[in-house]
C-alpha cells in the first residue's frame, strides 16, 4: 500500500506532536519528582526536630533545629523561584508550539493553491506544446540542453568512478605507514627539507618501500579526481545554464498565451511556502532551546535550585544527625522508633524518586535527539518537494515499523531517511533534484515532457548528483546530523545534536504509532 506525500508529511508531523508531548510530560514528571523530593526532605527534617527535641539537651537541640530550620527556608525560596522559572518556560512552549501549528496549517492552505495554479499552467503548456515545438529557437535550445546534460552527466560518472578507484586503490598505499611517513613529509619534492642525518635515513625507508616508483602513482590516485571533479562542475554550470534558457523560452510561451497570472499566482505560493519552512526552522530552534531549558529545570540544573537541595541535603546527613538517628534505633523507646521508622520511610520514598528520576532523564535526552532528527528529515522531506500530491510512497510501513524502528535507535536517522528517499516516486512528473539554486524542486512544475523526447514522462527534470553545481547541498545543520542540509539557527538540528544527521512517531489513519509507547 502506498501513502501520498501530504499523507506522509502528516505522518511525520503528526509524530513530532507526540514526541513534543512526551518530552512536556516526562519535563513535568521530572519537575514533580523534584518537588516531591525537597517536600520529602523537609517532613525528614522535621522529624529530625523532634527526634531532637525527646533525645538531645536544650542547647544541642536548639542549635541542629537552627541549622536544619535555615537549610529548610533555602529550598522552599529556591522551590517557588524554580515553580515560577518552569512555569514561564511551559508558557513560551505553549506559544512557540501554536506558531508553529499556525504556519503549517497555512502552509497546507497554500500547498493546495500552489497545486491548483500548477494544474491550470500544466494545462495550458498542454495546449501550446505543439505551436512551440514547431519553433526552431525552442527545439533547438532543448536538444542543446539534452546533449549538454549528457555531456554533463558522464563527466560526473567519470568522476566518481575516479573517486572510486582512489578509495579502492589507493588503501595500500594509505595502509603503509612508512609511505605515508614520506609522503607527509613531502620526501621527493621541492618542498622536502631537513639535516643530512634525517635525509640519510628517509632514504633508506624509501628504498625499502619503493618510494620512488609509488610515489607517481599514488600521485595520479589523487590528482585524476581532482581535475575530473573540476571538469565535471563546469560541465554542469554549462547544462545548468543550457536548462535556463530551455526554462525562459517555456516561461515565455505560457506567459504568451494567458498564464502570466497563475504563474505569478504559483511563484509568489512556492516563495511564500518557501519563507514559511525557513520560519519553522526558526520557530523549531527557538523551542529547542526553551526544551533545553526546561529539561534543564526539570531535571534540577539549575544551580541556585541545586544548591539550595543539596545543602538541605548536606544539613540532613551530617555526623550529629547520624549519631542522632543511631542512639534513637539502639533503644526500645515506642515514640523514638515511631520517628525513626517515619524518618527512613521518607529516605525511602526519596531514594525510590532519585532511581525514577535517572530513568526518566535518560529518556528525555533520547527523546530531544529523536525530536532533532525528526526535524531534519522534516525539513529535507519538504526541501525535496516530497509533499508534493505528485509524490507518493511504495512502503506505507516508513510511517509504522520503520519509524518505531528509527525512534527505538534501531537504524539511524540518515538510513531512515534513505528509505524514504528510495520509496518516493512521482507521478508523471518529477521535480529537479538539485537543492541548491533556483532550479529546485519548486520551480517551473510546468515544463515540458518533450525535453528530452515526446512522453518521456519527465518534465523538465535534469537529475542532477550529489554536490551538483560546484559543491553540493548544504551540509550545515546544528550538530551535523548525517547529512542532511537543514541550516540550524545558533547551534541548530541535516545535523542535530545525533551528531550529524536527522533527528526523530507518526500515525496513520487515526491509528499508528504515539511515541508515548516507549522506544
Amino acid at each position: 500500500m502506498s501513502i501520498s506525500g501530504p499523507e506522509a508529511l502528516r505522518s511525520l508531523e503528526d509524530a513530532l506532536r507526540d514526541i513534543r508531548r512526551e518530552e512536556d510530560e516526562i519535563a513535568g514528571r521530572l519537575a514533580h519528582a523534584g518537588e516531591m523530593v525537597a517536600k520529602i526532605r523537609q517532613q525528614e527534617g522535621e522529624l529530625l526536630r523532634k527526634l531532637a527535641a525527646i533525645r538531645l539537651d536544650p542547647d544541642t537541640q536548639k542549635q541542629l533545629s537552627g541549622e536544619l530550620s535555615g537549610a529548610e527556608r533555602k529550598a522552599r525560596e529556591m522551590l517557588k523561584s524554580h515553580g515560577d522559572a518552569l512555569a514561564e518556560v511551559e508558557v513560551s512552549l505553549k506559544a512557540l508550539d501554536a506558531e508553529i501549528a499556525a504556519l503549517g496549517g497555512e502552509r497546507s492552505t497554500l500547498r493546495a493553491e500552489a497545486e491548483k495554479h500548477d494544474a491550470a499552467l500544466k494545462a495550458l503548456a498542454q495546449k501550446i506544446r505543439p505551436a512551440l515545438l514547431e519553433r526552431k529557437d525552442y527545439t533547438d535550445a532543448l536538444r542543446e540542453a539534452k546533449s549538454l546534460t549528457t555531456i554533463a552527466d558522464e563527466a560526473m560518472r567519470k568522476t566518481e568512478q575516479a573517486e572510486a578507484d582512489r578509495e579502492q586503490k589507493g588503501r595500500p598505499y594509505r595502509d603503509d605507514p612508512l609511505f605515508m611517513y614520506l609522503w607527509e613529509r613531502g620526501y621527493g619534492t621541492k618542498s622536502y627539507r631537513d639535516n643530512n642525518l634525517v635525509v640519510w635515513l628517509d632514504g633508506l625507508i624509501a628504498g625499502m618501500v619503493g618510494f620512488a616508483d609509488a610515489r607517481p602513482n599514488f600521485a595520479m590516485l589523487n590528482e585524476i579526481p581532482l581535475r575530473l571533479r573540476e571538469h565535471a562542475e563546469r560541465q554542469q554550470q554549462t547544462a545548468k545554464a543550457a536548462v535556463a534558457s530551455v526554462t525562459t523560452l517555456e516561461a515565455a510561451a505560457i506567459d504568451a498565451a494567458g498564464g502570466a497570472a497563475a504563474r505569478g499566482s504559483y511563484a509568489a505560493a512556492e516563495a511564500r511556502l518557501a519563507a514559511i519552512d525557513e520560519k519553522i526552522v526558526v520557530l523549531q530552534d527557538q523551542r529547542d532551546e526553551a526544551a533545553r531549558s526546561q529539561r534543564e529545570l526539570a531535571q534540577g540544573s539549575d544551580p541556585a535550585f541545586s544548591s539550595a537541595i543539596a545543602a538541605l541535603a548536606d544539613a540532613l546527613g551530617r555526623e550529629d544527625v547520624r549519631v542522632l538517628l543511631s542512639d534513637a534505633r539502639r533503644t526500645a523507646t515506642g515514640q523514638d522508633d515511631t520517628i525513626v521508622q517515619q524518618i527512613d520511610d521518607a529516605r525511602q520514598r526519596a531514594a525510590e524518586e532519585d532511581t525514577d528520576t535517572k530513568e526518566q532523564k535518560a529518556r528525555l535526552k533520547t527523546l530531544a535527539g529523536r525530536r532533532r532528527e525528526l526535524e531534519d528529515i522534516q525539513y529535507e522531506f519538504k526541501k525535496s518537494g516530497f509533499d508534493n500530491p505528485a509524490s507518493s510512497f511504495g512502503e506505507d510501513n516508513l510511517v509504522g515499523n520503520a519509524l518505531n524502528e528509527f525512534l527505538r535507535g534501531g537504524i539511524s536517522a540518515a538510513n531512515y531517511w534513505d528509505l524514504w528517499q528510495r520509496s518516493q516516486s512521482w507521478s508523471g512528473r518529477r521535480p529537479r533534484d538539485d537543492n541548491n539554486d533556483d532550479h529546485g524542486s519548486r520551480s517551473d512544475p510546468w515544463r515540458f515532457d518533450e525535453r528530452f523526447g515526446p512522453g518521456s514522462g519527465n518534465w523538465g527534470n535534469v537529475s542532477w548528483p550529489e554536490n551538483s553545481f560546484g559543491g553540493g547541498s548544504s551540509r550545515s545543520r546544528r550538530g551535523g546530523s548525517g547529512g542532511f542540509s537543514r541550516p540550524r539557527g545558533g547551534g541548530l538540528r541535516t545535523g542535530g545534536g545525533a551528531s550529524g544527521g536527522f533527528r526523530t512517531g507518526g500515525s496513520m489513519g487515526g491509528g499508528g504509532f504515539k511515541t508515548g509507547g516507549g522506544f
